[in-house]
């Protein structure tokens, strides 16, 4: 039997790299790459080695034989995609009816030529997240580079630590193959240290050949609507960290008091803290949630959650296993608000690879927002689209949304409002920035300007691409790094490694 590759799939490509009979697609090579919400294998050419499930970092590959429940639906996921109903139909020429075929061996090819003479860098990774970690790997075994981990907060792991819902355990399983590399003998780990304020990017810079930035995009982006600053209107990704015990939220941020909470965006986050709101909380108490979270949602009133899009359903930004997740949520129902007839024509007419084909099946009906929800005693999420926000109405705190759209404005009684319309980075001192795309300007990686100064990640490209994506990304990073180290457009650091420990045990850390 074949291998499947199901929700969790973070797209890093490892899986492809060892694959012996190419059959996980789409490769980094191909145009498809980093276009598609995940890879998929071939159950036509897979050999059943299980060399793929081995070298997954998120746990998200297995035996078609052995899904259960929603998972099983992946098998045929994977098989579509190379029947011509995914997102990149096969090429007759590339048909493996008649069984797996053991691909020619190609000419070598080597993308990094480093002289034999090539001594050893220090290097300084700033951000213990995905992309500062895939740099740091990069490094640490492609080079004889020392490296110095520095990260403001006391726990290593960014993105992953923190961003990741508790309930997805399986992803936060990279955290755990980055997580080697912090006892690295050419590692040396500085928590609590926060560039900018406790040291200085050009003190960093003086004691280290190169700096690489990956201190992502913390900012979460503005409606622009009266009434969003009004308590109870915060940043969904800051009640995801709350759920992780992010050391910046205090236990009591959150009182889950409201029977109804609005989510305004349809991305991943939007999905994340939908589901938290609405799941068991006994279904959450083995995993990774805060204790202080936990015991707010045992006590939590929310009975329905509105997911509120802008656009049709064609168009939501989140990945469709992820919504085919929840509808395996025990005790929960999912609802599409049919107040606009485009809603369901779009549904109805998607091809079984688009996003509106995901919502197939569910019930539709036009929502009467002057009922309290809940009433049944069962929880929901309501998926509303084609409506944007106008207002978070409330005079001392929030007590509901005011939408518009081209079938008219409502008013959704709400007590919580999660904006979930993306992030973007913030400035840092020392650096420049840009203002209208919230990066630091840079070229394949440089910095704008600043000679042995790198960038990788959001704060790089963008608030855009998941897990995986960084790792491409870093790739490209480091690759410009050691193009500069060879051709010696580096500075020369005036600083020692012994310099740099002193002046960050003086900060304390």
């Amino acid at each position: 039997m074949a291998f499947a590759i199901t929700q969790t799939c973070c797209n890093d490509a490892t899986c492809v790299s060892v694959c012996p009979v190419n059959c996980i697609r789409p490769t980094p090579e191909e145009r498809a790459f980093g276009s598609t919400e995940m890879l998929h294998i071939d159950p036509k050419t897979c050999i059943d080695c299980g060399a793929c499930a081995d070298a997954c970092p998120v746990d998200a590959i297995h035996p078609v034989e052995r899904l259960t429940g929603g998972q099983r639906e992946y098998a045929h996921i994977n098989a579509a995609y190379f029947e011509g109903e995914g997102a990149r139909p096969v090429a007759e020429e590339e048909r493996t009816d008649r069984g797996p075929v053991f691909h020619d061996w190609g000419a070598p090819s080597f993308d990094r030529v480093l002289p034999p003479d090539f001594g050893p860098l220090r290097v300084a990774v700033v951000g213990t997240g995905p992309a500062g970690m895939y740099a740091a790997r990069d490094l640490l075994l492609h080079t004889r580079a020392e490296v110095t981990l520095v990260d403001r907060l006391p726990v290593a792991g960014g993105l992953v630590r923190y961003g990741v819902a508790p309930d997805h355990p399986a992803t936060k399983k990279v955290g755990e193959s980055f997580a080697r590399f912090h006892t690295h003998p050419r590692v040396r780990l500085c928590l609590g240290l926060e560039v900018g304020t406790d040291v200085s990017a050009d003190e960093l810079a003086a004691h280290h050949d190169a700096v690489i930035y990956a201190v992502g995009a913390t900012e979460a982006r503005r409606l622009g609507v009266p009434g969003e600053d009004l308590p109870g209107s915060v940043s969904a990704t800051e009640f995801v960290a709350w759920c992780n015990g992010h050391p910046d939220l205090a236990p009591d941020a959150f009182a889950l008091s409201a029977a109804r909470v609005v989510v305004v965006g349809n991305g991943n986050v939007a999905l994340d803290a939908a589901r938290l709101l609405v799941s068991d909380p006994r279904s959450l108490a083995g995993t990774a949630i805060a204790p202080h979270a936990l015991a707010e949602l045992r006590r939590s009133k929310v009975r329905e959650v509105v997911v509120l899009g802008r656009r049709g359903p064609e168009h939501a930004a989140y990945t469709r296993s992820e919504l085919r997740a929840l509808k395996h949520l025990p005790g929960v129902d999912l609802l599409v608000d049919d107040h606009d007839p485009r809603i369901g024509a779009a549904i109805d007419v998607a091809a079984p690879h688009d996003k509106a084909a995901a919502l197939e099946g569910l019930p539709r009906e036009t929502v009467d927002w002057t009922l309290p929800p809940g009433t049944d005693g069962r929880r929901r999420i309501v998926f509303r689209f084609l409506s944007a926000p106008a207002e978070v109405c409330g005079d001392e705190a929030v007590r509901a949304v005011r939408v518009s759209g081209d079938s008219g404005e409502a008013r959704i009684p709400a007590g919580l409002v999660l904006r979930a319309v993306g992030h973007r980075g913030v400035p840092l001192a020392g650096l420049p920035f840009d203002e209208a795309a919230g990066t630091v300007p840079n070229e394949r990686g440089r910095v704008t300007g600043r000679p042995g100064t790198y960038v990788v990640g959001w704060v790089k490209r963008g608030a855009s691409g998941g897990i995986g994506a960084n790792r491409v990304c870093a790739t490209e990073t480091v690759g410009s790094l050691l193009d500069d180290a060879v051709a010696g457009r580096l500075p020369t650091p005036s600083g020692s490694v012994r310099a740099f420990r002193r002046l960050a045990r003086r900060k304390g850390r």
